[in-house]
């Protein structure tokens, strides 16, 4: 059992780098603005990017929020695996963590709950993953309403 320490490190692993690979692409691609540039104008007139150089002339509309960042091709088909993967992962790590706790103790209410909350978090990193933010507006926010806080509460129950 010691060896399925690998899935939680992975996931982890996994999520933070396909996300900030996804920020990459997005910038390069010019679909949103460079983390340090901090000044947004309100008004910019279209400008002529050079291939490969960030954007120079920043909105609102351009800030770099991680649904804003996958919301274009091609680089929402890599959030869009990101999302899927990862919530494979997150349903292995509970339910291994479920079967965890069984074998150590008794099977207790905390238990089922953790495995029960980290199984609708993985429903939630589904729907946010595949319904970009700037193309569905509403389920990607259902989406992160279903996933986020039963992903807290399902880290609160896995200790019993």
């Amino acid at each position: 059992m010691t060896a399925w320490i690998i899935l939680p490190v992975s996931l982890s692993a996994f999520s933070i780098t396909g996300i900030w690979i996804v920020y990459a692409m997005a910038v390069m691609n010019h679909h949103v603005c460079p983390v340090e540039n901090w000044t947004y104008n309100v008004t910019c007139t279209e400008e002529t990017a050079k291939p490969g150089f960030p954007k120079t002339c920043c909105t609102l509309q351009d800030i770099p929020l991680i649904s804003k960042c996958g919301s274009f091709p091609p680089e929402s088909c890599l959030f869009s695996l990101i999302g899927n993967v990862g919530a494979f992962m997150v349903v292995m790590v509970c339910l291994l963590r479920y079967a965890q706790v069984i074998e150590h103790s008794h099977c207790c209410w905390t238990n089922t709950s953790a495995l029960v909350s980290g199984c609708t978090n993985a429903l939630g990193l589904v729907m946010v993953g595949n319904f970009q933010v700037d193309h569905a507006k509403t389920l990607h926010y259902v989406g992160a309403g279903v996933a986020f806080p039963p992903g807290c509460s399902s880290c609160a129950c896995s200790a019993c």
